[in-house]
């Protein structure tokens, strides 16, 4: 059936996080959920199970463990079994719970800023050493890795956090930066946890590869962190999934779970299945859309927004604005929200590398991404006069 993502949905009368947080004058493009009505096959799926009407324990869906057992091995040739499968409410309590298992107190833990925020707590909660390294910003904005650096802090740490593809630079890590991160992590006994959940939200010529699914040696120390809420518009319904092909670290982390994080609930399980099982219709038109709607930011911030730039984006539908050129007393992201009544996120919550920068979220209608550009384009304009 057709989809119309243009279609403005008021969420502010809704619980909704994303459009609540400020007041109605301001334009929310911060938090990573979209404004598109999540795809049908989904909706008919809630309903029917509403409908049934009882609402108690229940459990995982052998049918959804199939289902994601067929889509790894199709997208990616990835070959896991359905009791790999650990499921959990959210992909943030899974790289903790990695952290909690698989190290003691004064362990390092490795990371690459700038990175999505919940990765700089760990340390917080689980009393590890924190090994950050910046990804390195070349001058067209595209980040890379500096092998030398990354070697360093490998081999002082016990865990590797990476985030892939990458919130919030956009980058989709290619085989051969996945293999000699992978190789370096092997060589000085380093367990990787990959959050990879925004690996469906890929644009045009990049492909999504998952470091696990790279050699049997890797997967063997790897927890893959996945997940339907970004990509199918359903992260309240909490449902994700940990991948573990090691018996021993699946072990430890069951372990490290009880009484702490519980399961799925009902109504997530049902999504998931539902988004998996029949979505790709809309996963396909919702994937053009986005893009068009990157191509358009892309476009306007070059030609109307001078002192800013963005880097290049392979996936996920957050863009990383460098505004460090504008010079601005304060922070970015007040600037915006006060002077274009726009949200933005703080660049510098991302760690090093994110100071100056903000994080803009166009997964939302043409008209809602135009009318916040406009905004910041007067604001600008309004600065220098």
């Amino acid at each position: 059936m057709p989809y119309n993502f243009d279609h403005l949905l008021d969420r502010r009368s809704s619980d909704s996080l994303k459009w609540n947080l400020y007041d109605a004058e301001v334009l929310p493009l911060w938090v990573a959920d979209m404004d598109f009505v999540s795809p049908e096959p989904v909706l008919r799926a809630l309903h029917a199970r509403i409908d049934h009407g009882v609402f108690g324990y229940g459990k995982t869906p052998a049918a959804l463990r199939e289902v994601i057992v067929e889509r790894l091995a199709r997208l990616y040739g990835w070959r896991v079994t359905p009791e790999d499968l650990v499921f959990l409410p959210g992909v943030v309590p899974g790289f903790n719970l990695a952290a909690r298992a698989l190290t003691t107190p004064g362990d390092g833990l490795l990371i690459q800023t700038p990175v999505y925020p919940p990765f700089l707590e760990v340390p917080t909660h689980t009393g590890l050493t924190l090994n950050s390294m910046e990804l390195t910003r070349r001058a067209d904005g595209y980040y890379e890795i500096d092998f030398d650096v990354f070697a360093a802090c490998a081999a002082r740490s016990r865990l590797f956090l990476l985030c892939n593809p990458h919130n919030p630079v956009g980058r989709a890590f290619h085989e051969d930066e996945l293999r000699r991160m992978a190789e370096l992590c092997l060589r000085h006994g380093v367990t990787l946890c990959s959050d990879e959940i925004h690996c469906d939200l890929l644009f045009s010529g990049t492909r999504h590869i998952p470091i696990a699914a790279l050699d049997p040696e890797i997967a063997a120390q790897t927890i893959t962190l996945m997940a339907p809420s970004k990509t199918y518009n359903i992260a309240g319904l909490e449902c994700s999934f940990a991948v573990i092909q090691n018996p021993d670290l699946r072990r430890r982390f069951e372990a490290a779970r009880q009484g702490m994080v519980p399961g799925c609930n009902l109504l997530g399980y049902v999504a998931a299945l539902a988004a998996y099982r029949d979505g790709q219709e809309w996963l396909d038109e919702v994937l053009r859309y986005l893009e068009a709607n990157r191509d358009f930011l892309r476009q306007f911030v070059a030609a109307e927004l001078p002192g800013i730039t963005m880097s290049p984006l392979e996936a996920t539908y957050l863009a990383w604005l460098d505004c460090r050129a504008l010079e601005l007393p304060g922070k970015p992201c007040d600037f915006f929200r006060e002077r274009a009544r726009v949200g933005l996120n703080d660049g510098a919550t991302f760690g090093p590398g994110g100071e100056g920068f903000v994080r803009l979220n166009f997964g939302c209608p043409r008209a809602t991404l135009t009318e916040a550009l406009m905004r910041m384009k007067a604001a600008l304009a309004a600065r220098e006069i």
